[in-house]
């Protein structure tokens, strides 16, 4: 019999991790049977401020087939879910959020396109239940994505996600930082196919998903899988030059003829601010670069595990 390896990260949840435990228990769990599948539950605590760790202890001691990792401080998600794979045994491992967000049922379905032989089963977000802002940056951000680093994004994006073992190990073994693992995933090629669902509207707890971390999110995904910012730079910085060309013509022509007079401060002032502007924008985007070249040299995890702890069988 395989094993089907779920992987939760968990970030101030203590609140949602038992109906969570529960609805899988029911939906997932008792099905999995009919699939000639086990299971394996790996929950990582990403550094939570509350008692998620406390609620996921007494968990597995309900439930010997949960693995409890404890990562030393918060790392990310991306990172927790990376330290999940890195923990899991099972022969395809499927991810799943610990808000409740997403119906667990989605897990079968991911399953059966797994048993159909494909490799990656991304769960794509169709709708969501949540305001204006978060689908306004959602969807932005999708778009940017799938037109400048990843054409194979799907529309609505993913969250969850169901992998084959030989898709995890090369997961494992990418030493990249500063990266997002949805991207590592569409950039590795294998076999996919998407299934849809409609994200619900969260009713235990609040997003801990801030603005500052959802522009990193956004600069790793540009960063990380797309050249694009140096094209950009490169593409202003020929404009620029050739626009200063045709000024100095025209400045040299006006001068010749006796046309130039002894204005020219609000001209001179809007080429200086457009040059400075553009020049710092460049050594920023420069910069992103050097830095991310930077931090991977110094060879730093991407999580470091405090405590883990696996049932036996």
């Amino acid at each position: 019999m395989k094993t089907l390896s779920i992987v939760i990260p968990v970030y101030y949840n203590e609140g949602s991790l038992i109906p969570l435990y529960d609805d899988l228990k029911e939906r997932v769990f008792s099905k999995l049977p009919e699939y000639d599948f086990d299971y394996e539950l790996v929950m990582v605590d990403d550094g939570s401020g509350d008692n998620s760790y406390e609620v996921m202890k007494e968990l597995a001691k309900r439930d010997e087939k949960i693995v409890t990792v404890h990562l030393s401080r918060n790392f990310g998600s991306h990172a927790a879910i990376l330290a999940g794979l890195a923990h899991c045994k099972g022969d395809c491992a499927a991810m799943k959020a610990a808000d409740l967000q997403e119906p667990s049922e989605m897990i079968l379905t991911m399953l059966d396109e797994y048993k159909n032989g494909y490799n990656v089963i991304l769960a794509v977000r169709e709708d969501r239940e949540e305001g204006f802002f978060q689908k306004l940056f959602a969807n932005s951000y999708y778009a940017v994505v799938r037109r400048f680093a990843l054409p194979n994004m799907p529309k609505g994006g993913f969250d969850c996600f169901l992998i084959d073992r030989k898709v995890v190990d090369v997961l494992n073994l990418m030493e990249e930082k500063n990266t997002t693992l949805m991207g590592q995933i569409l950039w590795s090629g294998f076999k996919t196919k998407e299934i849809g669902y409609v994200r619900l509207k969260r009713e235990i707890g609040k997003s801990r998903w801030t603005l500052k971390k959802k522009i990193k999110l956004f600069m790793d995904s540009l960063f990380g899988f797309s050249y694009f910012p140096i094209q950009f730079i490169s593409s202003v910085g020929f404009v620029m030059f050739f626009a200063s060309i045709i000024w100095a013509l025209v400045i040299l022509i006006s001068k010749l003829t006796g046309n130039i007079d002894v204005g020219g401060y609000t001209a001179l002032s809007l080429i200086m601010l457009a040059g400075f502007g553009t020049l710092l924008i460049s050594i920023g985007v420069i910069g992103q670069y050097i830095w991310r070249m930077f931090d991977a040299t110094r060879k730093r995890p991407p999580y470091i595990v405090e405590e883990s702890s696996r049932g036996k069988r």
